[in-house]
């Protein structure tokens, strides 16, 4: 194998320097509230890429154009720019008061002393249906706190309960910006994936209600009562079946946009001019995402025909060996890069193309690698202390009038170290199958 040329990964190394290296001054530094999340993570791709356009003075710079038009112009590169287009569409139409209708309609009508269970549950189906562990977490978090202000539970465990439990739909769902990155970076079916992930996934989130269930079934608390409307759901049952049944995920989700519309138009919940402002809302909150693939794509284009790649695969290949242990080093390369830019889809995809070549390497099928890339970037996501999702929760909770620190939540993030678990098993202790 080609030991390739370390210098290649300068770039990589510039943008995890200025984007971990502002994120901490600012937070810690200038104590500026959520500071990592003001470091404009497109500018440090752009330096980093100016940075790979000044390396290998042999290419002139119309030839590292060409390269990194050649990055970006991918079949795979595209699909997920359309994908993450329409996925966002699709959340502007259904809107949000659909999923909290689920979640109070599953409250009233649960005992109430498994009210932290069916948190647990709700937050799995939200941000299944939803695609976005942020959003259910910003959803969900207040009725964490009703629930927890109306019994002995605890604010912490309320809304553990609810940051791990939307890991749960983070990791699995078809409309999710890691599923879509996974998925199309390693070139599988989303479908395929999903059943690959889904018996990672459930282990985990059984023990994790379970877990849940012998720490609150005795605790009293009163029972909680809120107005909802079931129709609202259908668009996000509608994607969600027909993502398991395996149609096309445009189809899948044009059918979704088609359904929202029509009810939010019919029940009256919203004009046409209202919806077409959501639709243009949901699509340009996923422009940071899709900025962020096209200069990964461009940037790693140029890094791959340095030798960058073949440099760290000739690492990784003498630090780990064979087919199991080529898993793990996958899932903590995608870990590593998640610490590093507190983003899992920003991880995935710049962990992509490396995945690549470790399964060509190591024997490990494009749907196994989407299944480890992207369990092991939620695992770290869900725990990490400055992640969108903690620092969400912590400040719903303060509109709540709750202070509550990440390290507090923290002690009850079971379903994200129960997953770890569960896909440590699945690597080290399950009989490998044939590369698929």
């Amino acid at each position: 194998m080609r030991k390739g040329k370390p210098i290649a990964l300068l770039p990589i190394g510039v943008f995890l320097g200025m984007y971990l290296g502002l994120g901490l001054w600012f937070e810690y530094g200038l104590k500026i509230p959520m500071g990592f999340y003001n470091v404009p993570i497109v500018i440090a791709f752009l330096t980093a890429i100016l940075v790979a356009c000044l390396q290998n003075k042999s290419l002139s710079f119309d030839q590292k154009l060409e390269l990194m038009g050649r990055g970006v112009g991918d079949k795979n590169i595209i699909t997920m720019l359309l994908i993450f287009l329409t996925a966002g569409t699709f959340v502007g139409v259904a809107g949000r008061s659909s999923a909290q209708s689920v979640a109070y309609f599953m409250l009233s009508v649960i005992d109430a002393r498994y009210a932290v269970a069916v948190l647990f549950l709700v937050a799995c189906f939200v941000s299944t249906a939803m695609g976005t562990s942020v959003g259910t977490i910003t959803l969900l978090t207040p009725i964490a706190v009703e629930v927890a202000q109306a019994s002995e539970f605890g604010v912490p465990l309320c809304v553990g309960t609810i940051v791990g439990g939307s890991m749960f739909g983070d990791n699995l769902s078809f409309i999710s910006d890691t599923t879509i990155a996974a998925c199309n970076g390693q070139g599988c079916q989303m479908r395929d994936k999903f059943k690959g992930n889904f018996f990672i996934a459930l282990p985990a989130a059984i023990a994790t209600l379970a877990l849940i269930l012998v720490m609150t079934v005795n605790n009293p608390t009163a029972q909680i009562e809120k107005s909802y409307n079931l129709v609202q759901i259908i668009p996000y049952v509608l994607v969600l079946l027909g993502g398991i049944l395996g149609i096309n995920v445009f189809v899948v989700l044009l059918g979704g946009i088609v359904s929202g519309s029509l009810i939010m138009l019919l029940t009256g919940q919203t004009a046409v001019t209202q919806l077409l402002a959501n639709m243009g809302s949901g699509a340009a909150g996923m422009f940071e995402t899709s900025m962020v693939a096209i200069l990964v794509a461009a940037m790693c284009a140029l890094i791959r025909s340095y030798g960058g790649f073949d440099a760290l695969l000739y690492l990784i290949r003498r630090v780990f060996k064979g087919k199991r242990g080529g898993q793990l080093g996958m899932g903590l390369l995608v870990g590593c890069m998640d610490i590093a830019t507190a983003n899992n889809t920003v991880a995935i995809v710049m962990a992509n193309p490396i995945a690549r070549e470790m399964g060509k390497d190591y024997g490990i099928g494009p749907k196994r690698a989407a299944c480890i890339l992207d369990t092991f970037s939620c695992v770290f996501q869900g725990v990490i202390p400055y992640g969108a999702q903690m620092l969400v929760a912590i400040s719903a909770a303060a509109e709540m009038g709750i202070a509550i620190s990440a390290f507090d939540i923290m002690h009850y993030l079971f379903y994200p170290y129960l997953l770890l678990v569960s896909c440590l098993v699945s690597i080290f202790l399950i009989p490998s199958k044939k590369k698929r």
